[in-house]
């Protein structure tokens, strides 16, 4: 960005949101440029819809030939917004859940050189939490401690908010044709913008409920999601600290856990055997057994307060704006 104002864009994926889309976007105030309402092969043809009802100059609507789900929407919209030449996309719902108003707050991160990416909190505040169904609050939570591990973002909360903004240029080095483009969108986001070292920034916002529908199922979160983040760690701690870097991390965590599957499987091995013979373990099998547990658990500990403390800290799109202003030397 330059020291004029930002260019701000709002990117909003519709789909069945055909009666409260218009109000969303009247709600978008004039510190944004530019609004792209993606209609990803609405039943509704929301596309349509707003080209026939709305009349804001800013607004500029993508169609999809087929449905892509949540993530193939943003991804059109970015795509759209980085070939226009825009500084920072937000993101928002089509449903009226997201405060229009709070666009600024998402942004100021970014503009003030602090993060890469914002995303709502809706656990920031306790006395609103009560507002949060019983179920989703229990998904909530089970997803951000897979998403602390799967992400690296160990200080991040509330992993399915949609409400984000995003540099432009992290936004170009995300690897868009892999981004999950359905219910694990959020997520993987956290996942590629770890791969790219940009921070990330939790901005806190009420939460608001109104006549939706959740999609989100905790038998997908047990089964489906839970393979996604075990799929998302290994590529990150291989990313991480084997293809990128090396580190005495890079030894404590395989050393860790085959000190601990060595160790306890030794153990439980020799204490299935004794109790098939009817006889006390020998303290020295005990010991044989409990010592690698505890040092392989002493290992991972460390691991995990190593990868804690890695978290990404200086935003990616700073260091792009110091290459692109410092003079380029010719040797003679």
């Amino acid at each position: 960005m330059t020291n004029s104002a930002p260019r701000i864009a709002v990117v909003i994926p519709s789909y069945k949101v055909t009666r409260h889309i218009l109000g969303v976007i009247a709600g978008i105030g004039p510190e944004v440029g530019r609004i792209y309402v993606v209609d990803d092969k609405c039943p509704d043809q929301s596309g349509a819809y707003v080209r026939a009802h709305c009349s804001d100059p800013r607004v500029v609507v993508l169609e999809h030939a087929e449905n892509q789900g949540v993530g193939g929407a943003v991804m059109s919209g970015y795509q759209a917004a980085i070939q226009d030449g825009v500084d920072i996309i937000v993101k928002v719902d089509g449903d009226g859940q997201m405060d229009a108003t709070l666009i600024p707050d998402f942004v100021a991160p970014i503009i003030n050189g602090e993060a890469d990416y914002t995303k709502g909190n809706r656990f920031f505040d306790l006395e609103q939490i009560h507002q949060m169904p019983k179920m989703r609050l229990f998904g909530n939570a089970m997803l951000s401690l897979l998403t602390k591990l799967s992400s690296g973002y160990w200080d991040l909360f509330d992993p399915t908010n949609g409400y984000t903004a995003i540099h432009v240029n992290a936004a170009r080095h995300l690897p868009m044709h892999r981004i999950s483009k359905r219910y694990f969108f959020e997520t993987d986001m956290l996942f590629r913008l770890n791969t790219i070292n940009a921070v990330v920034v939790d901005v806190p916002m009420d939460a608001s409920y109104g006549d939706e529908v959740s999609n989100l199922k905790i038998s997908k979160i047990i089964t489906e999601f839970a393979a996604k983040h075990l799929r998302n760690f290994s590529k990150r701690i291989f990313y991480n600290y084997y293809l990128r870097n090396m580190s005495l991390a890079s030894i404590e965590l395989p050393l860790g856990l085959a000190m601990l599957l060595g160790g306890g499987g030794y153990g439980i091995a020799h204490w299935v055997e004794s109790a098939r013979l009817g006889l006390a373990t020998a303290p020295g099998t005990v010991m044989l057994s409990a010592l690698p547990v505890l040092m392989g658990m002493q290992l991972v500990l460390a691991f995990l307060a190593h990868d804690i403390a890695s978290v990404p800290r200086r935003p990616i799109h700073r260091m792009a704006r110091a290459r692109a202003r410092a003079p380029v030397r010719v040797q003679a």
